[in-house]
Order: structure tokens, then sequence, then C-alpha cells
């Protein structure tokens, strides 16, 4: 069934299609549509969950952990200082191994305030041991919601599905929707790998010491690791019952030629655009950002000359976090890679300035030029 939604209605729709049982929602511009979607859902019957109005963003993420240890689904949404006032509570559930999923909008971080897009809030928070899956548009959004719920219970991962804020979240588009009863064929039942009950009782979360620490860490950084199989077989099955499917589910590659432009997000549409009347040039989608596809992304840069990397963040003091992360990956290769930093605090990124990075990054390697 094909709707005409906004970005925040599709995730909605497809968070209570993963049957979620708790919903502890804050809510926060530009994510706010989303938890009065899902009120509404249970209002209206669609949606049997208990929906938590808790006092702050950190609140909602200890309700889910404590919800998500007992063995139920759980979903929330939030952006920007949300996110951040949730980075406690994110390193917790990913250290418990907890299969939460969470809706982020992606919204620039004050100061000065700011409520327009950009990548700076998700990037903020790259190494709290989530998976960050980003969405290029409304279906997009719905299909990498779907899919996070099955790939979280696969890898024992919490999971970001990260879109851009009012740009996707509040752009109306046509959206292919599953009936419940493919949603839940695709995402299966849940199967905790532990439960909180007083009749068995475990303990969640307890101290370690010096001398287990780092087994624990390393645990979640295989785990991490590990999550790469989950999201591509997960994409492929996605693709194979509904046709529909994002590159291997960690890359998607448009008319790639000699020069590619890589990024993350909804600027991808704009730079799908360009390409079309670029001569050998094509599109470099990432949509995992964690865990990062290095492997992956060094099979496709062998056959380039250049690649042009447009970052909507900037790690203060050094680049755009995406440029050093593609540079890391591709040391080595007689490849290319230039940085650009673009569309902060929701500045448009237009087709001239995808022009202008594409000329630079093919005449010689840039390392931070900034497309205002």
């Amino acid at each position: 069934m094909k709707k005409v939604i906004e970005g925040s209605m599709a995730a909605a729709i497809a968070a209570k299609q993963g049957r979620p049982l708790v919903l502890p929602m804050y809510p926060i511009t530009p994510s706010t549509h989303i938890p009065e979607y899902l009120a509404q859902f249970k209002a209206d019957g669609y949606l049997d969950a208990e929906t938590i109005e808790v006092e702050s963003e950190h609140s909602a993420m200890s309700a889910a952990i404590g919800a998500q240890a007992t063995g139920v689904r759980t979903f929330t949404a939030t952006s920007s200082q949300g996110l951040a006032l949730m980075c406690e509570m994110l390193h917790v559930a990913a250290g418990l191994r907890l299969p939460i999923v969470v809706a982020v909008v992606n919204r620039s971080l004050s100061a000065p305030i700011n409520i327009w897009n950009d990548h700076q809030d998700t990037i903020a928070q790259r190494d709290t041991g989530w998976i960050q899956l980003y969405a290029e548009g409304g279906q997009d959004v719905y299909d990498t919601v779907l899919q996070a719920r099955k790939i979280a219970e696969k890898a024992l991962l919490p999971v970001m599905v990260c879109f851009d804020g009012f740009i996707i979240s509040h752009m109306n588009e046509p959206v292919d929707i599953l009936s419940q009863k493919q949603a839940d064929k695709f995402i299966g039942p849940y199967k905790p790998f532990v439960e909180l009950r007083p009749s068995k009782p475990v303990c969640v979360g307890p101290i370690s010491f010096p001398n287990t620490f780092m087994e624990f860490k390393q645990a979640q950084q295989e785990a991490m690791t590990d999550a790469k199989k989950a999201i591509v077989d997960i994409n492929k099955e996605f693709k194979k019952d509904f046709g529909r499917g994002y590159g291997d589910g960690l890359i998607e590659t448009y008319k790639l030629g000699k020069h590619g432009v890589l990024a993350m997000g909804s600027v991808c549409g704009t730079i799908r655009h360009v390409v079309e009347s670029e001569k050998d040039v094509g599109l470099i989608k990432l949509r995992s950002f964690r865990p990062f596809p290095n492997e992956e992304l060094r099979k496709i840069a062998k056959g380039l000359d250049s690649i042009a990397v447009i970052d909507k963040d900037i790690s203060f003091g050094n680049h755009g976090a995406l440029y050093t992360e593609v540079c890391a990956a591709l040391r080595g290769l007689d490849v290319k890679v230039s940085g650009f930093i673009a569309g902060l605090g929701g500045r448009d990124i237009k087709p001239t300035h995808i022009e202008k990075a594409i000329k630079l990054s093919k005449e010689k390697e840039q390392s931070e030029v900034w497309l205002n």
C-alpha cells in the first residue's frame, strides 16, 4: 500500500509494525511528530503499547533500558540536544547489549541555538557503541526502521536510524507500506537473550574491575564488526521479499565512474541530480556509519581517481568526521580523497556546491573546503 506521508510518519508506522511494548518519549524538535503519531496510534487502538511520558531524554533512554532488559521491545525518538542528554545512557544501553531502536531526526547542536539540520548530533555519539544507519528519504526511513529492529536483535546491539530534520522528517513523499502480516513475517518474534524476572533473578550491569573490563569492551567491538554481516544479510532478505534494497546494506552506489561524491542522508538526492549531467562521476551513499564499512569502501575506491567527501559536521581542530574516516579506510590506495564541509545549521547544499566539490577534488586533494 502506497501513502503520501512525511518522514516522521514513515518512521512511526515502521516503529508500530515492529510491535514495541514500551515507548518512553520526550518530544524535541524536529522529532516531535514521531511520538505524537505513536500516541495517536495507541489512542485509536492500532498500537498495544505502554507509553511513558518521561521528564527528560536521559529518562527516556533509562526507561528504554529498564524495559528492554525485562524482555520486551522498546522504541523512542529524539534529536540534537536531546540525544546529547541521552549520552550517558547510550553507553549503558550498548554495554548491556540491549537491542533498542531509536529514530534520531538529525539537528544541529547549540550554541548558537539552531533547530535546523546537520549531522553534528549523531556524529558526536559515534563512539557510544550504537549501530548508526543514515536514510536518504521517506521510503528509506520506513524500510530502515523495519530492518533496524531485526538488525538490533540479531547483532545484540542498539540501533540509531538517522534522518535529516525537516528535510525528511517534515517532507511528504510516496512511501510503500507493508501490511502488518508482512512486517511480522519479516521481523519475526522477539526472543530476548536476557529477561529480568522476579521468578528467576539475574544480575544485569554489575561492576567490572580492571581484570575484566577490557574483555567486555572487546566483545562490544567484535559485535559491532560482526554487525556488518547482519546489516548486509537483512538488507538482502528485505530486497528479496519486497523488491527494495540499499546497495549491499552498508554502501549504495549510483552511476559511478572514475570520480565519486561520498555523503550520507538527504544530500545524496541532490548529488544524484548533479551526477546525471556530470561525465564519469557518481554517488557513493554511505548508509552505515557504524559499523564503518572499511573493506567494502576500499573495494569501491580501487577503481576511482578521486572522491569528494561531503560532511554535514565538523570535528573541531581536525576535519569533517566522515572525511577522516574515509581517509583512514583508504590509506595506501592511489585515489585522491578531498573533504568538504557543507550544510551546517540547515544551510542549503545546492547543486552548485556539489559541482564545485567535484571540480576541486578532480584537480588536487583538498583537506577542508567550506561550501558556504
